[in-house]
């Protein structure tokens, strides 16, 4: 694969947009400090055997005080877009009402030290760390749901409007709706349909509702959402096999984008999960309500499924066939490494028509890292991004309109329920120190950036 080696970042484009993407609760810290509230992921990380060792996210990167040197790092590697997201329950403790200027005053901070470094910067309002307060009271599953995601956008938007231009509304709703509150996998830990399907519900109305926020609250805003998605690939040719793939596509990839583009939910036949759902969506008012003309869209892909049926699995029949078991290429996480997927996966979304741009929000992989005398020689991750690079070139290349790449994440972080044991950064972070350490995919991506 020789061509991967003449990969440089020129040729995407002099607009093209390269940057890094981290989220609040998985790098800030500082979990009770300045007065902020406390997020479901402080609450659920309590309860055992929820986080893989232990791990809790209550200093993580320490990025709420370290934020200053971290993108001097972003800015070293050569990223000219810092993406982050902004903590509900640090503007908001309780979740609505009261805000907290001491929270407000970091991301002016924080915005203000991106701006000096020339970093332009993309602010996710809501990446998974909704206030445990709210949670009380029914969280996303709850009818008030709208009403509270309302006040903390528009709270977020007039402080930073004049300054932020590029705004994601929500990342990845299914995976906070279907791991949160069907499989109880993540925070708040909750299960069932009479829970996922009001989550699900109130996620696509807030997507649309925090879009017409900013649109009519921010001049020339670049509004995106952004969507998790994985190609799916039937286990066999047979017909179970096939219908297992349409069902699993339906729920993983079409749920969320179809109602925003005005189609509402998906519709598959024989699937009677998704006719239970279309019960919330019976007046024309709830499919307006859902739409909004987003200016691009994020996709976060980080591997294809191969399902097969399975009776035994609730409502899907379906059940993934693991990498590691079909002996393909994965990451440490057991996640499957195949870029022509990658490829395919933004052409099926350009191929909706509508979409105006696509943004790569998220990509990379965690590998175990090791640092031996200072050095992290984490060859299997440029390797991996050697090859989606090429890949999203490829696409790029065929007319598809992606103006950015972000890479997932600057700093190895709090990993949800993989705790620290997942590390994705392209700078290593000893957790009893707070020592940052560039690994070698990170001097990778500096040279690739500099055409070098």
């Amino acid at each position: 694969m020789s061509y991967l080696h003449k990969l440089h970042a020129s040729s995407f484009g002099p607009d093209f947009q390269w940057g890094v993407a981290i989220a609040a609760q998985q790098n800030e810290g500082a979990h009770l400090d300045d007065g902020r509230g406390l997020s479901i992921w402080d609450v659920f990380s309590r309860r055992q055997g929820k986080i893989k060792g232990g791990g809790k996210p209550y200093e993580a990167c320490d990025f709420y005080y370290r934020y200053k040197d971290d993108l001097m790092l972003v800015k070293a590697l050569g990223f000219s877009v810092f993406r982050f997201s902004i903590s509900w329950s640090r503007i908001l403790p309780e979740g609505v009402g009261r805000v907290n200027r001491e929270g407000i005053a970091f991301y002016h901070r924080l915005i203000d030290e991106c701006l000096l470094l020339g970093l332009t910067p993309y602010v996710t309002l809501y990446h998974w760390d909704l206030p445990q307060e709210l949670q009380k009271q029914g969280g996303w599953t709850s009818h008030q749901m709208l009403k509270w995601f309302t006040r903390f956008v528009t709270v977020c938007v007039e402080e930073y409007g004049d300054k932020v231009k590029n705004w994601i509304v929500l990342n990845e709703p299914m995976g906070f709706t279907s791991l949160g509150y069907m499989m109880g996998m993540h925070a708040p830990g909750k299960t069932g349909i009479g829970n996922f399907f009001p989550a699900v519900h109130n996620a696509a109305l807030c997507q649309a509702e925090g879009g017409r926020l900013i649109r009519s609250t921010v001049p020339k805003a670049n509004i995106g959402t952004v969507f998790s998605c994985s190609e799916i690939i039937p286990f066999t040719r047979r017909e179970e096999d096939l219908l297992a793939a349409k069902r699993a596509d339906a729920l993983l990839n079409r749920l969320f984008i179809e109602p925003a583009m005005g189609r509402g939910y998906p519709h598959e036949e024989n699937f009677p999960l998704l006719d239970k759902l279309h019960l919330h969506n019976k007046a024309w008012k709830y499919t307006e309500r859902m739409t909004f003309n987003f200016d691009f869209i994020g996709i976060q892909n980080y591997f294809p499924l191969t399902v097969k049926y399975n009776a035994l699995i609730p409502y899907l029949h379906a059940s993934d066939v693991k990498a590691k078991v079909r002996k393909v290429p994965h990451t440490d996480m057991g996640w499957e490494i195949n870029a022509d997927s990658f490829y395919r996966i933004i052409k099926r979304f350009w191929l909706y028509g509508g979409v105006k741009e696509i943004m790569i929000t998220e990509g990379g992989a965690a590998f175990k890292d090791q640092l031996v005398n200072g050095v992290v020689d984490d060859a299997k991750r440029t390797d991996y991004f050697q090859q989606y690079l090429s890949a999203m070139l490829r696409a790029k290349k065929e007319g598809i309109n992606i103006k950015g790449y972000f890479a997932w994440t600057l700093t190895d972080n709090f990993e949800w329920s993989e705790g620290y044991t997942a590390r994705f950064g392209l700078v290593h972070v000893d957790f009893k120190t707070q020592l940052r350490t560039i690994k070698n995919s990170g001097y990778w991506f500096r040279d690739f950036l500099r055409g070098s």
